[in-house]
């Protein structure tokens, strides 16, 4: 594309790459003459403001010269600090040699001849400096002379060696681009000649054997120091010739495509793969000496051009001189012609006079004329881009992390038909490395199981107290007996308690567990042994059992009398109102009088109505902190301490709740609990909250409380996240023994941050996990949240509720873990340590006596495994009194005892139907109660009748249980042998179910079709139907025996019985 033009005839050079502005010198040729036959001679230097469309060049300095020029070169020597200055140096027609300073020329100084020579005897045809030394130029004129100058001392001259013979005429020198020290010449006849400097000699000759070859230009590789070309000025053979030194026997290659003779050749320095020619036929070629082909040619007037040349500074750009009288500058970038066409129209306009046209001094009004639409012309580029606009490095980044890159090489290319091969690197890139140290550390203890070394190790890297307090709850999750160890971390030791009562009793406390006084039970030891010995005697005095007579005989009297008031006082009253039975009115004179224990006492044989409106009655009078406390341990109201109490009280608060909630509230209360601490909007009261949710093992709330007060964009603050709800999670479904599924939208967002995160710092696989199987899936259920098999609501930690409740989260199956007994009550083999859930120990009838070794000693009123452990189905159990505190002696009970109702069932809020031992101590109302295996042993076993499972449906009896036989036979592990055992008692809800009759009969179908695929061994087939059973059913209905279907199947397909 053109960009700038003049009208001058004249030979041309750039001002060096250093150089700012980019300025052009012009010497008026020699051999010229244009229209006017003006024989003056100067040199004129334009500036090339390409800020301005128009194709004018602004002109900064002449200087009339007293020779036209055959050459002319600009060196950079003498230039100041900021790049201006050099060197103009012109050979003339005459074989005067002239130096001249630029800023003079601009400046109109005086000096602005710096130096001059006639040691050529001719014309100078031939100039080049040094690209290593700006000093030392070259120049060829005449009868082969050729003299290299030093510009610090112009008089003095060197030849490059003797004389080639015989002598002719010098066209062109050009310096080696890569070593300093070779010079090359060449004349007309198509000879070079190839000099070196420290030799003072040529070193190689080269010709064309077809003597057609008239150089009119050579130049050499800007890379490869061997190579160069010379052009032809011979119509008969118009070719640029590609010549190795290495095998100069015959040129390299021949480029050919002008039709007429070569004038003139320009190599870019700044990509050698940018080759000009101007020929006798009109055209400027672009090649690509490299593969031979053109590249782009240069739309030019039909006029020789006979001097093309690159500029340094910008290699865009080169000018063209032209036979014509015209200096043209292109640019081989392309672009439009837009701005230029209207800069010449304006330019047309702007020369007549628009106010008075035709001298008549009448203004004529404006020319209503259409402005017809102007095509845009578009001058296209190069075909392919050049050096200096690729990319000499590249970077892009990638998913996952990956940055690919490449590199250009530095080092020129070798000649070689064969492309030169490329290298692209591909490299991880990670940012966050602690980030990924602690996902991998995650991930290391999520498929390991070593959740609890996980857990301390957080705790002794916590970095402030509330974090230490949230892994230490965390780990009491995977921790047998965590409602203990909760109670602990919140400060209340029981062992610690009993000392202090103690204490306060005067007692000389033991370390037995229990806070006994060890003189007082030496004591009531030795009591009971001589007891002991004196029924002995007496059973083998009478060698028999004891008459009725015999027995009321031995009953202590007592001789003293008493009077029974009957007066109009109080005493008198209460004294009539029992005589007559009237018990309430006894009760409401003794409440009048505050003589509260007898009102109590009286409630007791008045009725279970009486006694709990005395119960109410005393508790609405008690108005003290303690109280409050007293009324809801005795009407377990645990809903107005967490609704009511002082926030302040949290853990006390808490801390009833692990000791007295049932299962079925506990996480409901929690919640409550965390609810009122998460609204104070403090951060301490916030992570207070959160233990509260870690206690109910509430996943959903533990998310929302954390994001909203912590900062969880920063991937550190995720991956705090991540962590924390990755644990609570694997403690949630080691108590309950299935996958859990959380339904959270923030969890969602979190956990799709975080696998963003964990993706772009290469961690793929891990990210999977995070993520659903499919985008229909919520993003929550997926990865580590989806569980295999059907899904299950987000219900509390404190397992299912027996009874559908509206205070209750959700619900789960009940699952048992394993080694737990399947039955509403724990038995204990030592003594009480603390209470038991009120109403865990209801029940239909007795209980079959069992071994109290057949189950592991736990903690008498905490589940097995800690808060969200699942409540186990009760079985018939008799409701049992405690024996006396302090003892654990073997009672001794007739075979036909039978033990009278309690009246207990007021205070503990849950209807009893069967009998109940009588024991002398009596335990206070409200109290939580624990059983007592001796009494439970001895009491007698009552026969259950169970109904038949029906025919038609007994082969999935005999199909499950005979997979549970071959499955432990082949078992080899303990683990393995752990879910077989619990596998074989949790089948017997899918026997009860059969039995009763219950089952759908979708249900039906699909587990027979299920025992199918067991007895063929395709458990493949059969957890598909398993699948399908589940997600097309009530899960309520389905979920005490389908898991561990699933569980035994997966384990047989594994032990491939």
């Amino acid at each position: 594309m053109r960009l700038k033009e003049i009208q001058r005839t004249a030979h041309q050079a750039w001002s060096p790459a250093g150089h700012h502005p980019i300025y052009l010198a012009l010497g008026t040729s020699a051999q010229q003459l244009d229209a006017s036959f003006n024989t003056t001679a100067a040199i004129e230097i334009f500036e090339m403001d390409f800020a301005d469309p128009s194709l004018e060049m602004q002109l900064k300095g002449s200087l009339p010269t007293t020779n036209r020029l055959h050459s002319i070169v600009w060196v950079n020597f003498g230039t100041a600090e900021d790049g201006t200055g050099g060197r103009l140096v012109g050979g003339s027609e005459n074989g005067t040699l002239t130096v001249y300073n630029p800023e003079a020329i601009i400046s109109s100084g005086a000096e602005a001849v710096v130096g001059e020579s006639d040691k050529h005897t001719g014309p100078v045809r031939a100039l080049d400096f040094n690209p290593f030394q700006n000093n030392l130029l070259a120049s060829g004129a005449n009868d082969s002379e050729i003299y290299i100058w030093d510009l610090n001392n112009f008089s003095s001259p060197m030849t490059p060696g003797a004389k080639t013979q015989p002598v002719e005429d010098i066209s062109v020198v050009s310096w080696n681009r890569q070593v300093q020290h070779i010079l090359a010449s060449a004349n007309p006849s198509g000879k070079a000649v190839v000099w070196d400097l420290r030799k003072n000699e040529p070193i190689i000759k080269i010709s064309d054997h077809s003597n057609r070859m008239h150089c009119s230009g050579m130049l050499w590789h800007p890379d490869v120091a061997t190579q160069l070309v010379l052009a032809s000025e011979d119509d008969r053979q118009p070719v640029i010739q590609m010549w190795d030194l290495r095998f100069a026997t015959s040129p390299l290659k021949v480029l050919e495509n002008h039709k007429r003779g070569i004038l003139s050749i320009s190599w870019s320095q700044a990509d050698s793969e940018l080759l000009l020619s101007s020929a006798k036929d009109n055209r400027i070629l672009c090649w690509n000496p490299n593969t031979g082909e053109v590249i782009y040619e240069l739309p030019t007037t039909n006029q020789w051009c006979f001097d093309v040349q690159w500029c340094p500074r910008n290699p865009a750009l080169l000018s063209a001189a032209s036979f014509d009288g015209r200096i043209t500058v292109y640019s081989v970038m392309g672009g439009s012609l837009k701005a230029q066409q209207q800069s010449t129209a304006d330019m047309i306009s702007s020369s007549f006079d628009t106010m008075d046209p035709f001298g008549t001094g009448q203004v004529l009004p404006p020319l209503q004329v259409p402005q017809p639409s102007v095509q845009e012309t578009i001058i296209p580029p190069l075909k392919k881009p050049p050096k200096w606009v690729r990319r000499p490095v590249g970077a892009s980044f990638g998913f996952g992390g990956k940055l690919i890159t490449f590199e250009n090489s530095k080092i020129p290319p070798v000649q070689s038909p064969q492309p030169v091969p490329r290298q692209v690197f591909v490299s991880q890139v990670t940012t966050e490395t602690e980030f990924l140290q602690r996902s991998r550390e995650l991930q290391a203890a999520l498929k390991s199981g070593s959740f609890n070394n996980y857990c301390q190790a957080k705790i002794q890297n916590a970095t402030s107290d509330a974090e230490q307090d949230i892994w230490k709850f965390l780990l009491v999750n995977f921790e047998d007996e965590a409602r203990i160890k909760f109670l602990k971390l919140l400060g209340f030791s029981k062992d610690e308690l009993e000392r202090k009562i103690s204490k306060c009793l005067g007692k000389n406390f033991q370390s037995n567990g229990h806070g006994v006084d060890a003189k007082d039970l030496a004591e009531k030891m030795q009591r009971l042994t001589t007891e002991r010995s004196d029924e002995a005697a007496a059973d083998a005095r009478t060698s028999g059992s004891i008459s009725p007579a015999d027995f009321f005989s031995h009953t202590p009297k007592e001789n003293s009398t008493f009077q029974i008031p009957v007066s109009c006082d109080t005493d008198g009253l209460i004294s009539q109102a029992l005589l007559v039975g009237n018990f309430e009115g006894a009760v409401d004179l003794c409440l009048n009088d505050g003589r509260y224990a007898e009102a109590i006492l009286l409630s007791i044989s008045g009725g279970e109505d009486l006694l709990k409106k005395t119960q109410q009655k005393y508790l609405s009078k008690q108005k003290s902190s303690i109280s409050m406390l007293i009324s809801s341990v005795v009407t377990q109201n645990w809903r107005d301490i967490v609704q009511n109490c002082e926030l302040d009280n949290w853990k006390e608060a808490l801390a009833a709740l692990l000791t007295y909630a049932h299962p079925e509230d506990f996480a409901c209360f929690c919640d409550t609990l965390g609810n009122r601490l998460e609204h104070e909007g403090t951060e301490k009261c916030c992570l207070q909250a959160c233990l509260c949710y870690i206690c109910s093992g509430n996943i959903e709330k533990l998310v929302e409380c954390w994001a909203l007060h912590r900062d969880c964009s920063s991937p550190l603050g995720l991956e705090d996240l991540v962590e924390k709800v990755m644990m609570l999670r694997k403690s949630i479904e080691r108590l309950r023994n299935s996958e859990v599924a959380v339904q959270s939208p923030v969890l969602a967002e979190k956990l799709t941050c975080y696998a963003g995160i964990l993706a772009a710092e290469g961690s793929l696989s891990t990210a999977m996990t995070y993520l659903p199987d499919n985008s229909d899936q919520p993003v929550s259920s997926g990865g580590p949240f989806s569980p295999t098999g059907p899904p299950m609501p987000a219900a509390n930690l404190a397992g299912p509720p027996l009874p559908p409740s509206s205070s209750t989260a959700g619900g789960l199956p009940p699952t048992p873990s394993p080694g737990v007994p399947p039955m509403g009550f724990v038995l204990s083999t030592s003594l009480p340590s603390g209470p038991v859930f009120p109403g865990s120990f209801h029940s239909q009838g007795p209980a079959p006596p069992m071994a109290s070794s057949s189950f592991p000693p736990i903690g008498a009123g905490y589940p097995q495994g800690g808060p969200g452990a699942p409540a186990a189905k009760p079985f018939p159990a008799p409701v049992v009194a405690p024996p006396p505190t302090g003892t654990h002696g073997i009672n001794y009970l007739p075979d036909n005892y039978t033990p009278p109702a309690p009246i207990t069932a007021p205070v503990m809020g849950f209807p009893v139907e069967a009998p109940q031992p009588h024991n002398h101590t009596q335990v206070p109302p409200g109290a939580p109660q624990e059983p007592n295996v001796q009494l439970l042993q001895q009491l007698p076993a009552e026969r259950v009748e169970q109904k038949e499972i029906p025919s038609e449906h007994m082969v999935l009896k005999t199909t499950f249980d005979s997979l549970v036989q071959r499955c432990q036979l082949a078992a080899g592990d303990p683990q393995t042998k752990r879910k077989l055992d619990d596998a074989g008692k949790r089948l017997g809800h899918l026997y009860d179910k059969l039995r009763e009759q219950s089952l759908s009969h979708n249900i039906l179908g699909g587990l027979h079709e299920i025992s199918r695929c067991v007895a063929s061994q395709n458990y493949q087939r059969g957890l598909e139907i398993h699948t399908q059973v589940v997600s097309s059913s009530n899960f309520s209905e389905i979920s005490a025996f389908m898991p561990i279907l699933k569980v035994l199947m997966t384990i047989a397909n594994k032990l491939g019985v």
